[in-house]
């Protein structure tokens, strides 16, 4: 009796059919596994690499404020002298803010104390009523203003990009005040070119 008659007498599949078997059940598994992966939502939501941003995001680019006077605050949530100093920084926007003046608020938040109050900077511009736009600031922000050792740090820089002052720690409102009315009157800043950015908005 041949091998071929003895699987049909027993019931067993020969070794070709075994492969069309094999191959079938392939064939179905791959076809299901495209199914499901290109089924629901049309893009998957991450996990994304560090430092991710989305192209939804606004960014705000230092360059596009040519023409008026900037005051760059970098600060965090966390720092006793940053909190202090940002109600002058409100009130400074107010008094100036229809005089081709603007505050950007660089939080450092991200990137200090492991990254531990980023989610507080939202509740904290709402809680102070903050009325100008704070950045996610990065080390390379940090890098090109000479490397911030300590905060608060403020830049003035004119309406040509030039840097007017820099400031180490809480300063009164009285010294921005004298330094940004300079400014908006044509005074010119001798302390360098303030580097351009390109940093997300957070809102």
């Amino acid at each position: 009796m041949s091998k071929k008659s003895e699987a049909k007498k027993s019931g067993s599949l020969t070794q070709k059919q075994k492969s069309w078997l094999y191959t079938g059940i392939f064939l179905v598994v791959a076809l299901l596994f495209f199914i499901v992966n290109n089924s629901g939502k049309e893009e998957g939501q991450g996990p994304y690499p560090p430092n991710y941003v989305k192209k939804s995001t606004e960014m705000l680019d230092l360059s596009k404020y040519k023409g008026k006077v900037v005051l760059l605050d970098f600060w965090a949530t966390w720092c006793p002298p940053c909190r202090k100093g940002i109600p002058d920084l409100v009130e400074l926007k107010k008094e100036f803010g229809d005089q081709e003046f603007e505050v950007i608020g660089i939080s450092l938040d991200a990137i200090t104390r492991g990254g531990q109050t980023a989610n507080d900077v939202i509740p904290f511009m709402n809680d102070f009523n903050i009325n100008y736009p704070i950045v996610k600031g990065d080390q390379f922000v940090i890098n090109a203003y000479g490397g911030i050792r300590s905060i608060p740090t403020s830049f003035v820089v004119d309406k040509e990009g030039n840097i007017v002052s820099q400031h180490v720690g809480l300063i009164p409102k009285s010294q921005y005040v004298e330094e940004i009315k300079a400014a908006l009157n044509g005074a010119k800043g001798d302390k360098g070119i303030a580097a351009n950015f390109n940093l997300p908005v957070i809102k």
